[in-house]
């Protein structure tokens, strides 16, 4: 929700700029340039320093998508940055994959002869999920 109010914000900033320079004042050169800037802006405010902010902190909106081929394990925050886990069965490897803010600086770590518990047969019982406590109660 706080997403949509943000880009609602920023179009009535733009729309305010366009009225008051455009309209009222009768200058339409720099109020098209001066929305075109803030439009600009904006964006890169929202793409480089906000977006994960408002989904951590505030409830926001944030799409990703699982590699085709991969299965989704987990997901944690690290600081303001998203790290996501997925297992890619053909390689039998565990894939931390990290989302910065922008998406310029991110890490990965790769986890070889992973076989996590959701892939089956990861143990040596051939069941992922034991049958009872380990330790007599």
């Amino acid at each position: 929700m706080i997403t949509y109010l943000y880009w609602l914000v920023l179009a009535l900033v733009i729309f305010a700029a366009l009225f008051g320079i455009g309209v009222r004042m009768g200058k339409w050169k720099p109020a098209l340039i001066i929305a075109v800037i803030i439009w600009l802006a904006g964006t890169l405010l929202y793409y480089f320093w906000l977006e994960q902010i408002f989904v951590k902190r505030l409830g926001g909106t944030m799409n990703l998508e699982v590699p085709q081929g991969q299965q989704h394990i987990a997901a944690t925050w690290k600081g303001d940055n998203l790290w996501i886990e997925n297992y890619d069965p053909d390689t039998n490897r565990c894939i931390f994959r990290e989302y910065s803010r922008g998406n310029l600086l991110e890490g990965q770590v790769v986890i070889k002869n992973c076989n996590p518990l959701r892939a089956g047969n990861g143990g040596t019982s051939g069941s992922a999920i034991p049958d009872g406590p380990r330790t007599p109660l």
